[in-house]
């Protein structure tokens, strides 16, 4: 199975990075985004997930960010 980081911010999508079959780095990268998404100034709303090349969600790694405005 290979992996990414998904990320939706502000209406956005994107796939930030692929990882091939090494969930252990998509795990690490998954956090990092969302670290980043939660200090981010000009974020008001973001969901950050590892999926698989079916887009299924690895272990419930996904991660819905708001900011109050």
């Amino acid at each position: 199975m290979k992996y990414a980081i998904s990320q939706v911010s502000n209406g956005n999508f994107s796939i930030v990075s692929e990882h091939g079959e090494d969930k252990q780095a998509a795990f690490v990268a998954y956090h990092d985004r969302a670290k980043i998404l939660w200090n981010a100034s000009d974020v008001v709303t973001a969901t950050v997930a590892v999926v698989d090349e079916n887009q299924d969600v690895v272990e419930g790694k996904k991660e819905y960010i708001k900011h109050e405005q």
